[in-house]
């Protein structure tokens, strides 16, 4: 059985985690930062960290998965 694949919110940008060090706080960073960069209203951004912040890792992993495309 495959596992169905849900696009992002914001498909159009991307963020390699392979390039960015492990820690939560530096994967949450790049996010905002490249949201940011792609303009995204700053209460959009708040938004997806508020969600992001509101678990453990792997809720930050999968929240960062739902709003940008991951590489």
């Amino acid at each position: 059985m495959s596992e169905k694949t849900v696009e992002p919110k914001y498909p159009e940008i991307e963020v390699c985690f392979s390039e960015i060090d492990g820690n939560a706080f530096m994967l949450l960073g790049s996010v905002r930062r490249a949201m940011r960069k792609a303009g995204i209203d700053a209460a959009k951004i708040e938004e997806f960290a508020d969600e992001a912040k509101s678990g453990d890792y792997d809720h930050l992993i999968q929240t960062c998965m739902a709003w940008v495309t991951i590489t």
